[in-house]
């Protein structure tokens, strides 16, 4: 897992902890197209949480699209923090991702981006991918997540 600079507006300090017995934390696996933008980021989050009864504590998003601004912007919204993971670390969980993309695969060499987020930033998947507006989500939550 690949963490941006503190500082170079990359990185965003999660301001939604649990507190006073609130929902778990979890880690909310972002794949999107280069014009997906953060209010659809935002809204597919927020739907995981309702879905999942979980609270996203962090963002875990492909270091190949870290240029994209909706990302950094989703995560400020939320009050999370934004993790990019590499290309090796997507790979890796591949094996373990329920849902496959051939579009996806076709385009980034990855058949499950949201999933393969959410496993690679650590726990256990508890959401499988959904899908709106050119964003997937996937949830994992546990150890590391």
């Amino acid at each position: 897992m690949e963490k941006p600079v503190a500082g170079s507006g990359e990185t965003l300090s999660p301001r939604r902890g649990v507190q006073g017995g609130g929902a778990p934390l979890a880690t909310a696996g972002i794949g999107l197209r280069p014009s997906a933008s953060a209010e659809a980021i935002a809204a597919l989050v927020r739907r995981a949480e309702t879905l999942s009864g979980l609270r996203v504590g962090r963002l875990a998003a492909p270091a190949f699209r870290r240029d994209l601004p909706a990302l950094a912007e989703a995560a400020s919204a939320l009050g999370v923090e934004l993790v990019f993971l590499d290309h090796a670390a997507l790979l890796a969980v591949q094996d373990r991702c329920p849902t496959r993309s051939e579009a996806a695969l076709r385009t980034t060499g990855i058949a499950s981006v949201a999933e393969g987020c959410a496993l690679a930033a650590g726990g256990a998947l508890v959401l499988p991918r959904i899908t709106a507006e050119g964003v997937t989500c996937a949830l994992s939550a546990g150890p590391n997540a």
